[in-house]
Parts: structure tokens; C-alpha cells; sequence
């Protein structure tokens, strides 16, 4: 068996892994590069080998640093099948059409307003490209084997994190892989907990939050104090938001803090991303992949108003500007998507907040405001950051570095070797170095591109 990096090497980002084995290649995952310029200039480059060539592929989960090159894959010549649990299944047919759509919208926006350097500039893939990819997924059960070839094949297990979030156990009678995924936390209020893989002979483990512990404290508090402040200045909340994941947990907070009478009761909630609605009604057919009791699910997913077009969206904005809200919009980066609108309308008044409550990978938008940068230009214009930005780093969905190594060392039968990925530089190196020193297993950081025989 052998192991190629294709990406999450030196980035959180283009998650895709490349297994060779008994003549035949695989993927396990297939996602896109984002962030910086460079990382996202990979997702133009011819794939590292012919798509057509490929055999399967075997995805973690749905998010877009996942799953979101598959449409261009399949348009390019892949036609295998693409294995996944059913939620991540579910989740697929609406992210990664819309993935198309806010390609196609970014390539419209860029036409009509000058600002890109090609002509015409052109969408990675469409909303069209997407929806052919879909009759090429087959979802699986948790922990049913699944055959690949002669010899190899491959078990899912629960990795937390988000809907149907998967490890993937690969074996070939002689070797045997163990993907983490994206792990979720222990204590996550909506998520199950990752569940104790297989032993495996390797493991490629994520490291987002490689180098840092998650602070202990309640994000329900901070989350009050944020929304208390903003209230009490006349001002509002945007909340640039995973519309999977970080969509469901905020709205959990809210109801909760309306619920004990610690935000006041008539706030304005808006979930504007239709994509993050749909994600929030899966939430409630998919009740195994979460800890929520269905009635409280349903309450849940009834704290906001859900608008889907784009009128109702210009809607919030001038209701907004004259009474208090809090609005929940994607992309979580505040890389495209409506989220841009709000952000023009509200981030020059000093009475709002700017809410990040996830990771910002390095060259996104949110990085940049998280980095207090007074400017962010959005849609080929500049534009003055004079709200309040508030970063809450303890609503991650990611494991921190301490529950990373608890889960590794819960693993029946250690692995012999790690390959540390999906990671900033600094957070692979630190966890790599814990791994080492804490569990005693040797560890690399693999480069892009690097092969390994196993």
C-alpha cells in the first residue's frame, strides 16, 4: 500500500489522499484548497494524476475543504463510486451544488465588477457540474466493512464533528491505515463524540488545534456578554457561520440563553443561508449523529427565521440597521456567500459586532479581521472595519491538542507511525512533538506531495 499527500499538508485546507494498491488507486478525500491566494491557485491545477484513473473515493465528511473538488473531478473523467455515511450522503446533495452556485456567482461578480484578471473569469465547476456528481455517492452503515479490490478495504467510524463525520479504517491483509477525519469534541452539546477506532498499523491524524487547549470556560457566557453589549448600544450581531455545524450550535446557545433569560427574549434571530437551513433540517433526520432529544432538536431549529432568498436576506439588513438582531450567515470564513452583504452594511458602524466562532484559516477575510485589520476588501472594494470583532475560540468543532492525543491513546494496539496533516505549520510541528514525547510514537509531518510505502 502506498500513501501520497495530495493536500492538508502545511493548511487546514484540500484534504485529499492519495492509496495505491494492487495496481489500482483511491482517494480519501477530495476536498478544495482555501485560504491563501497560492493554496487556492491549487484548485486550478491539473490533478496530480489522471481522474479517470481512479477507482473510488472514500470521504470523511461533507465540508467543503472535503468534499468540495469532487464535481470537478467527476467532470474531468472520475465515474467510481464515492463511499460516505448517508448524513454526510444528505449533506453533499445540498453542499456542493451550492458550492457551483457560489462559484458561478463569484465569476458573475467578478465579470460585472472589473476585478478579476481573466476574461471572462470563469467558475471552478457549476452548480450543474455538482449535481451530476451526486448519483456517484454510496452511503454506507457505520462499521460494515466495504471491499475495494482484490484485498483492500475500508470500515467507517464516528468522528463527531459534524453530521455523518467519519475516521476510515483501510486494510489490505498486510497493512493497515487509519484516517481520523475531522474529530469532534467530547463534550460537544449537539455532536456524539468520537468513538474509539480500530487499531491500525499507521494513522493520519488532523491537527487544527494542534498547538492550543480550548478554553475550559462556557461559550454561553461569552456568547451573552457579546450579544448584552451589542444589544445595549443599539447595535447588531453578524455571525459569519459554517451553515454546517456552526449554524446548529449557535442557534443552540441562543435558544438556550433565551430559554434561561439571559439574552433578552425578542433578540432577532436570522439563519440566512438556505444551505444552513437545509443542514438544520437534516439535524432532525439524522437524530443518531447528534445528542439532542427531538423535541428539543425542533426547538432548536425554530430559534431563528430562516430566509432563503435573496430578497428576505436585504430584508434583515433594513430591519437591522433600526432595531437589534442577530444574524447567522455563511461562509464561516467570510470567504463568499451572503455573509459579504452583511458584512459591507454592518462593519463600518462601531454600534455592531463582528462574531467569529470558528477557525479562520491564514488568508481568509476572517483571519484578517481576527487580525484587527481595519480595512477588508470584499467584492473588489475596500471597506472600513469600525464594528467590534470578537473571536470565540471555545465553540470549535475540531478536538483541541489534548483531546487529539486522549483519542489516539484510547486506540487498541498503537500505531507504529503517525502522519500529522490538516494543520497550520506551527500546530502539526507542536503535535507531532507531543505525540513523540507524550506517547511515545513516532510521528512525521508530511510535505505536499510526499509517498509513503507502508
Amino acid at each position: 500500500m502506498k500513501l501520497t499527500f495530495l493536500g492538508a499538508t502545511g493548511t487546514v485546507t484540500g484534504s485529499r489522499y492519495l492509496i495505491e494498491d494492487d495496481g489500482k488507486r483511491y482517494l480519501v478525500d477530495c476536498g478544495l484548497f482555501q485560504g491563501l491566494k497560492d493554496d487556492r491557485l491549487r484548485n486550478w491545477q491539473p490533478f496530480p494524476v489522471p481522474p479517470a484513473s481512479i477507482s473510488a473515493i472514500v470521504l470523511t465528511h461533507a465540508h467543503i475543504d472535503h468534499s468540495g473538488y469532487i464535481p470537478r473531478l467527476v467532470r474531468d473523467g472520475f465515474k467510481g463510486p464515492i463511499y460516505c455515511s448517508h448524513a454526510t450522503r444528505d449533506l453533499c446533495a445540498i453542499m456542493l451544488p451550492d458550492s457551483g452556485f457560489l462559484q458561478e456567482e463569484d465569476a458573475a461578480n467578478a465579470m460585472r465588477h472589473g476585478f478579476s484578471k481573466h476574461a471572462p473569469p470563469l467558475p471552478l465547476y457549476t452548480k450543474a457540474d455538482a449535481q451530476a456528481a451526486l448519483p456517484y455517492f454510496k452511503p454506507l452503515s457505520w462499521g460494515r466493512r466495504q471491499a475495494l479490490g482484490n484485498f483492500l478495504g475500508f470500515s467507517l467510524f464516528r468522528a463527531g464533528h459534524i453530521l455523518g463525520a467519519a475516521s476510515v479504517r483501510i486494510d489490505d491483509g498486510a497493512a493497515s491505515l487509519l484516517f481520523s477525519g475531522d474529530l469532534g469534541r467530547l463534550d460537544d452539546p449537539v455532536m456524539v463524540a468520537p468513538s474509539v477506532a480500530q487499531g491500525a498499523d499507521y494513522l493520519v491524524v488532523e491537527s487544527t488545534y494542534g498547538d492550543r487547549c480550548h478554553d475550559p470556560a462556557d461559550p454561553a457566557a461569552a456568547l451573552a456578554d457579546v450579544i448584552n453589549r451589542t444589544v445595549a448600544r443599539g447595535g447588531s450581531i453578524v455571525a459569519p457561520a459554517f451553515a454546517v455545524g456552526r449554524a446548529q450550535l449557535l442557534m443552540f446557545y441562543l435558544h438556550r440563553l433565551k430559554v434561561e433569560g439571559r439574552i433578552p427574549p425578542n433578540l432577532p434571530v436570522f439563519l440566512d443561508s438556505p444551505m444552513a437551513i437545509d443542514a438544520s433540517e437534516l439535524l432532525q433526520l439524522h437524530p443518531r449523529d447528534h445528542r439532542l432529544p427531538p423535541d428539543v432538536c425542533r426547538a432548536v431549529c425554530a430559534t431563528a427565521t430562516y430566509t432563503r432568498s435573496r430578497e428576505e436576506s436585504r430584508r434583515i439588513d433594513d430591519n437591522a440597521i433600526n432595531m437589534p438582531a442577530f444574524i447567522i450567515s455563511a461562509s464561516g470564513m467570510a470567504t463568499g456567500g451572503r455573509v459579504l452583504h452583511h458584512l459591507k452594511r454592518f462593519m463600518g458602524n462601531s454600534r455592531n459586532t463582528i462574531l467569529l466562532a470558528g477557525f479562520q484559516a491564514a488568508g481568509t477575510r476572517g483571519a484578517r479581521l481576527a487580525a484587527g485589520e481595519d480595512e477588508i476588501k470584499i467584492h473588489g472594494a475596500l471597506h472600513k472595519v469600525e464594528a467590534e470583532v470578537v473571536k470565540l475560540d471555545n465553540m470549535s468543532a475540531h478536538a483541541d491538542s489534548q483531546e487529539v492525543l486522549d483519542w489516539i491513546a484510547a486506540i487498541p494496539n498503537a500505531p507504529k507511525h503517525i502522519f500529522v496533516t490538516h494543520g497550520e505549520p506551527v500546530a502539526a510541528e507542536s503535535l507531532k512533538l507531543r505525540i513523540g514525547k507524550e506517547l511515545m510514537i513516532d510521528a512525521t509531518v508530511p510535505g505536499l506531495g510526499d509517498s509513503f510505502e507502508l
